[in-house]
Formats: C-alpha cells, sequence, structure tokens
C-alpha cells in the first residue's frame, strides 16, 4: 500500500464510528429505521385508548328495567258499593245507581265504553266516556238505565254484568264485570218497577 490518506473499511468491516469504545459494534437508532415510529406510537395509543372507553362503556353498571304495565283488566275493579242505596227511578221508564271503578296501580286506565247486555235497556254513564281513573283514586260512576222494551228485559237478572272497554298504554281490553248478589236483587227490583209502570200506562189508556 501506497500514498498517504485515510484507511477505507474492507468488506465486512464498520467504520470507525460505527463501534462503541469497547470495540462492539453498534446498532443502529430505531428513529433512523423508523423516521415516522411516534405518529405510528400515538395512532397506536389513541386506538388503545378508544377500545379501552369501547370496553368501559359496554360494561358499564346499567339501571334495572321498569316493570312492564300491566293489562288494564289486570288492575281495573268495577263494583257495587256496599253502601249503595236502591236503584232511584230517572222516569217512568229509567232508573239510576252508582258504580266505583279503582285502579290497583300502574298507569292511568280509560273508561271509553260502558254498556250492559239486554237488549231491552239502553245504558248511560256519567260522566260519560272516554274518562280516566288514576292508581289509589277511586271514582264514583253514576248509571242511569233506560228500559225501552219491557219484552226483552229479564224480570229475574240472575248473573247481571257491565260489559265496559278499558284502555292503559299497555292494550285496549274489553271486559264484562259480575257486581255481585246484591247487585243482581237491586237490578230485577227496578226492572219489575219500571215495566209495572209501563203496564199501568198502557192500562189507563
Amino acid at each position: 500500500m501506497s500514498g498517504i490518506g485515510p484507511v477505507e473499511p474492507g468488506d465486512g468491516t464498520l467504520a470507525p464510528e460505527s463501534r462503541r469504545p469497547d470495540g462492539i459494534p453498534r446498532r443502529p437508532h430505531p428513529t433512523r429505521l423508523l423516521p415516522h415510529s411516534r405518529p405510528l406510537r400515538l395512532t397506536l395509543a389513541a386506538l388503545l385508548l378508544l377500545a379501552g372507553a369501547g370496553y368501559l362503556y359496554a360494561t358499564r353498571p346499567r339501571p334495572p328495567a321498569p316493570p312492564p304495565v300491566p293489562y288494564p283488566i289486570q288492575v281495573v275493579a268495577l263494583t257495587y258499593p256496599a253502601d249503595q242505596p236502591a236503584p232511584r227511578p230517572a222516569g217512568s221508564h229509567a232508573f239510576r245507581f252508582s258504580v266505583l271503578v279503582s285502579v290497583r296501580s300502574g298507569p292511568p286506565v280509560s273508561v271509553t265504553r260502558v254498556s250492559q247486555p239486554y237488549a231491552g235497556l239502553t245504558v248511560t254513564a256519567s260522566p260519560a266516556p272516554p274518562f280516566r281513573t288514576r292508581a289509589g283514586s277511586p271514582r264514583k260512576i253514576t248509571i242511569t238505565m233506560h228500559v225501552t222494551e219491557c219484552g226483552k228485559v229479564p224480570r229475574n237478572a240472575g248473573f247481571p254484568f257491565l260489559d265496559v272497554t278499558l284502555r292503559n298504554p299497555q292494550a285496549m281490553q274489553d271486559h264484562s264485570f259480575i257486581l255481585g248478589e246484591r247487585y243482581a236483587r237491586d237490578l230485577s227490583e227496578a226492572l219489575q218497577v219500571a215495566c209495572s209502570n209501563e203496564s199501568g200506562h198502557h192500562q189507563n189508556r
């Protein structure tokens, strides 16, 4: 070898600055291999944060579901009160009495129709349907029955009932309420009085 100048590293050798003081070759710095590693780390951290937040949201404690709304016929009672006086005349062929509508629990229930099964009678209610009844606040309903044809009404009503249509957020339902023996007795007596008035009216003509 002749001349003066820096010694070029041969094949398989490292330049002097590539070696540590103890002679062990230096490893290339990661940033020299991955010039965009910092943005990549930030992206990965953001993804991990989002995944953690999604897991916490999915596993968060949830309040118990509210109980289902009951069907109206499950919570409504229609009764003929024990202190109800005998049906009162409301004209020569009509009489009136009161019933009590109550809701045991749940949302308010609307009464949309009140009727009865006999062809010779018509029914009106006060307050007039539709009206609402809330839980814990029974409502007194005045029922007026008008005899339209005595031949089509029973003189001895065995198990009379009132047909009522009820509605709440769960459903609309028709239900027949049997009001008991006392109601049957009072209804039979009121029908006999109404139809006897009609018989007397025909005899006097």
